[in-house]
């Protein structure tokens, strides 16, 4: 390794940091790495001015090559940030980690007229560049990584919350329709949301409709017992509607123990015994006499209510 007091190359970046600058942003405007839709002039020289000072400062500290000590933090930090922002504004890895590949043939050039006449010294400070440059650039694409595993994390939690929507039917009874697979982390975001708003509701009745659900084995049935146990501790009753006759044969067959929930085939029934449950009848307008004096209606379930409490469809 070759200290950074018998190295050329801090000097250099200190007396020609601007004609390196300079000669930078030009090469990257007018290369291929150029992205003028995507980020402006200014930007890109704020960019590399920020760069090149904690370039400057990391490699006067220490080694030329010795990228473990504290004075490449703040360097390595600066490119966490550019490698963040320019996953959100739309650059590639390959572009993001040209940011810094690209500053490669400024910095030769000028290692060149330095060592006009030194080969020896041009080989050992041009290795000790392209050492620095090469990690440095494989950084910016470990960190563009990270940063878009983190977008994707997120856009997949709120694509969850999005597919378990809590809806309010009516007054104390709630919905909630799950398509899709049901894993242990989509559970856990049901269940934060469904008591999330039986409580901002307060809320009697909460229906879980699995009509979306294209398997239920024992791991999903697990969990829409707890579902269901976390409902009721919040003291509201829940109705599993869209049971198939291939979901209830599967159920049966696992021997999964559903005898204190109730269940029904359809979203329609399980709104009929909500309404039941919290008091309101059912009637159809123009209805017979004797079906509502028979407590039925059509077939549609109703019960004997005051009149501020019946709905009329």
């Amino acid at each position: 390794m070759t200290a950074a007091s018998k190295s050329k190359i801090p000097d250099i970046l200190k007396s020609h940091e601007g004609d390196l600058l300079k000669d930078w942003i030009t090469q990257q405007l007018s290369g291929k790495i150029g992205r003028s839709d995507l980020m402006k002039e200014s930007e890109l020289r704020d960019q590399c001015e920020q760069f090149l000072r904690y370039l400057r400062e990391a490699i006067r500290s220490g080694m030329v090559t010795d990228l473990t000590g504290n004075e490449w933090a703040d360097l390595k930090s600066l490119l966490s940030e550019i490698s963040a922002s320019r996953a959100r504004q739309g650059f590639s890895p390959a572009e993001t980690a040209a940011f810094v590949f690209s500053f490669k043939q400024p910095l030769f050039d000028r290692l060149r007229q330095e060592y006009a006449k030194d080969a020896d010294g041009l080989a050992t400070d041009v290795w000790n560049a392209t050492t620095v440059l090469d990690y440095l650039g494989l950084l910016t694409t470990e960190y563009y990584q990270k940063s878009r595993e983190g977008v994707i994390v997120r856009q997949q939690r709120e694509l969850m919350e999005l597919s378990t929507p809590v809806v309010r039917l009516w007054d104390g009874v709630l919905a909630l329709p799950l398509i899709g697979t049901l894993d242990s982390e989509r559970t856990q975001v049901v269940m934060e949301n469904l008591l999330q708003k039986i409580v901002e509701t307060g809320s009697a009745i909460a229906i879980i409709d699995i009509t979306g659900v294209p398997i239920v084995d024992t791991l999903v049935a697990q969990h829409l017992l707890k579902t269901v146990a976390a409902a009721r501790l919040m003291g509201a009753d829940c109705i599993i509607s869209g049971i198939r006759p291939q979901i209830a044969q599967t159920i049966v067959h696992l021997g999964v123990d559903l005898k204190d929930v109730i269940t029904k085939a359809t979203l329609s029934d399980a709104l009929s015994i909500a309404f039941q449950r919290t008091g309101y009848a059912v009637r159809k307008q123009g209805g017979s006499d004797a079906a509502s004096a028979n407590g039925t209606d059509n077939g549609v379930p109703s019960k004997a209510a005051s009149p501020a409490s019946k709905w009329q469809d």
